[in-house]
């Protein structure tokens, strides 16, 4: 008899496509890819932004408020026609690109203005109230025309500014203070005004619309 070879090997199996070979090569790295950049964006949405130099200013990374640092949440150009008014600069404990949350926030916060040009306490105070008329009701005035009306004093008070000099407004728990070169002007305590006042630039008519954007951080500060 005629022994016959016989074959240990079991049948070829067909391994689904995307195992091996370059198609799951292919779509190994379009996952890899993807997960990366999701995960950048997660990290760019949590993070504050960092040290910026807008029109020719260094904003700082960070700024004190009653003992708290604050982090830089954004900064951008104010601009009027042609001219360049002012570096606004955001300060905040966390970043975030809400402007609902910025209004309703306890926490301490900073707005700080570094003059472009020549400008004195008049003005400024009259472009304020300009965008606290553009962004609440006459009536929400009216119940805080007391606060206002304190606020528009002090602010008279801080006399020429010049190019370089800097304007801190400081919320905190409702209150607002003011520092300007370096003084004290004065303190508002009433939290429905001090919400009013950051819709000067963070409301529905802000005072420019790009420098809104550039304060919550979602657009380059530049403009």
């Amino acid at each position: 008899m005629t022994m016959h070879s016989v074959s240990r090997r079991g049948p070829r199996l067909r391994r689904p496509l995307g195992e091996t070979g370059c198609g799951g090569a292919a779509r190994g790295l379009v996952r890899s890819a993807l997960a990366a950049m999701a995960a950048a964006a997660a990290l760019w949405l949590a993070s504050p932004a960092q040290a910026l130099t807008v029109a020719t200013v260094d904003v700082p990374e960070q700024q004190t408020v009653a003992g708290q640092t604050l982090a830089l949440n954004g900064a951008g150009l104010r601009q009027r026609f042609v001219f360049h008014v002012y570096v606004a600069a955001l300060y905040r404990p966390t970043a975030t690109h809400d402007a609902q949350t910025i209004l309703n926030s306890p926490e301490p916060q900073m707005l700080r203005l570094t003059l472009l040009r020549d400008i004195n306490g008049k003005a400024l105070t009259d472009a304020l109230n300009e965008g606290l008329k553009a962004n609440n009701t006459e009536t929400e005035l009216a119940a805080m025309k007391d606060a206002t009306d304190r606020f528009e004093a002090f602010m008279r008070t801080g006399g020429e500014g010049a190019s370089g000099d800097v304007v801190e407004i400081r919320f905190q728990q409702g209150k607002v203070s003011v520092s300007f070169k370096g003084k004290a002007l004065g303190e508002v305590s009433d939290p429905r005004f001090a919400a009013a006042l950051l819709k000067v630039w963070l409301g529905p008519a802000p005072a420019q619309e790009s420098l809104k954007q550039a304060l919550l951080g979602r657009k380059t500060a530049a403009n």
